[in-house]
């Protein structure tokens, strides 16, 4: 309805224009402390500033990447007046690429912020401090990760295609030109990719790429469109050439272009899981061997006790807690990945109960109202908001809750502890160096 002259309503719109800050601008910031994802807040016009690649006491110059009321997101383009904490990062592509976002800070320096992030959102959100904290398990900082996604995007009007990785705040690619925290059986791969992908017939309905080191190394291709038998032929060299497995993702299921199996082993338990590309796998090897070791030490002794493992996977921790002796139910929503976890089972010779369920909405099963002495949670970035809240179903004697946001491990934990469960133990798990990313394990005992 349109306003009349004079009417004297003030039109939202306009406020709200004013009230804005250019995106592109630049400006001067001090830097005063950390906020959990890794940027640098600073505080000026009355606004709070979120500056990736600035440090605490640093002074910066500064570029509006976007706003919302009092709130702006920046990023550092110079520094001007340095912390005595920054270092050079040892990839160069580092304030290019959305990756790697605390490369500038030493990686003791990196270690301890997490370490912090996780006891403030456990103080805050949830008013605990548990009983003992656990020594961080830390591996290598760079060459560690063996899973990544590689964007790729054709230019029709220069008919060109792009192929590295997403900028930051940006969908624009950044060049594949190196990547520190990629394990070194990929590296070759990486490198030689953008320069094969240009050259196949169906370059434009390529959309992603990726790439997976286990037990034998293996490039997913996401096309949109029929390959030809050509382009078929190209990739299926390039793989030989580089001694990895070749899968093709069109419409329905990765498909694996010759017989062959993809998998990973948890050495320490003779045991060998088999994946498909696009499965949740741990990106940090050697990391999850520890972390999974460490779960069954906090857990003790699980000979005959029935542990029922939520968010299970492909059975990353049904499988080592089966092959010490534990009666194992392992519950995940996506039911390709219930059947694989059942398979992996069967063939390393383990009797484990794998069951397909939605664990974000109300838990009905009639596994739920079973006696468990154990729950193990491993859920996604949500949390497990819904299994925490029917806990006294379940009533298990202790839950370990390995967690990959502090944010949410702190608001269940709450719901956990007004359950009658202490906190007995947790622990911070750096399985994304260079990154602000926090993984966590916390051991919870009903009182």
């Amino acid at each position: 309805m349109k306003r009349k002259a004079g009417s004297g309503l003030r039109l939202q719109a306009a406020g709200g224009q004013a009230n804005k800050v250019p995106v592109g601008r630049k400006v001067s910031l001090n830097i005063e402390r950390m906020a959990h994802d890794g940027r640098g807040i600073a505080h000026a016009e009355g606004r709070t500033w979120f500056v990736s690649g600035a440090l605490p006491g640093e002074t910066v110059q500064a570029q509006v990447l976007g706003g919302r009321q009092k709130l702006v997101d920046a990023r550092t383009l110079q520094v001007e007046h340095a912390s005595a904490e920054r270092r050079t990062p040892p990839c160069a592509q580092t304030t290019r690429c959305g990756g790697c976002n605390l490369q500038h800070w030493p990686d003791e320096a990196q270690l301890a912020f997490k370490q912090q992030t996780l006891a403030d959102q456990l103080q805050r959100q949830a008013g605990l401090v548990p009983h003992e904290w656990a020594p961080s398990l830390v591996g290598a900082t760079l060459g560690y990760r063996r899973r990544a996604r590689i964007a790729v995007r054709w230019q029709v009007k220069s008919k060109t295609l792009e192929v590295g990785y997403r900028a930051e705040a940006s969908q624009d690619i950044v060049p594949l030109q190196e990547c520190a925290v990629l394990v070194p059986a990929l590296q070759p791969i990486a490198q030689a990719l953008p320069a094969l992908l240009s050259t196949l017939q169906g370059a434009a309905s390529i959309g992603h790429v990726e790439l997976f080191a286990g037990d034998a190394n293996a490039l997913l291709v996401r096309h949109t469109q029929r390959l030809s038998d050509a382009d078929v032929s190209c990739l299926s060299a390039f793989a030989a050439e580089h001694t990895a497995q070749l899968w093709l993702h069109g419409k329905g299921a990765p498909v694996a272009v010759a017989e062959q199996i993809l998998s990973y082993s948890l050495a320490p338990w003779q045991l060998q899981i088999a994946c498909q590309p696009g499965d949740f796998v741990q990106v940090n090897a050697a990391l999850n061997e520890r972390m999974v070791a460490q779960a069954l030490a906090w857990l003790g002794d699980v000979q005959g006790l029935k542990v029922l493992d939520l968010f299970s996977g492909l059975g990353n921790f049904s499988l080592p807690l089966a092959r010490v002796g534990a009666e194992v139910t392992a519950v995940e929503g996506v039911e390709g990945m219930v059947q694989r976890a059942a398979a992996n089972a069967q063939a390393n010779g383990l009797s484990v109960q794998c069951v397909q369920a939605d664990l974000f909405a109300p838990l009905t099963a009639a596994w739920v109202k079973a006696a468990w002495d154990v729950l193990l949670l491993d859920p996604p970035r949500e949390g497990a908001q819904q299994v925490a809240t029917q806990l006294k179903e379940l009533a298990p004697a202790r839950v370990l809750y390995v967690s990959c946001n502090p944010a949410t491990l702190a608001r269940d934990a709450a719901l956990i502890a007004a359950q009658g469960y202490t906190l007995s133990r947790a622990g911070l798990l750096d399985m994304f160096p260079q990154t602000a990313h926090a993984e966590a394990m916390a051991l919870f005992i009903k009182l």
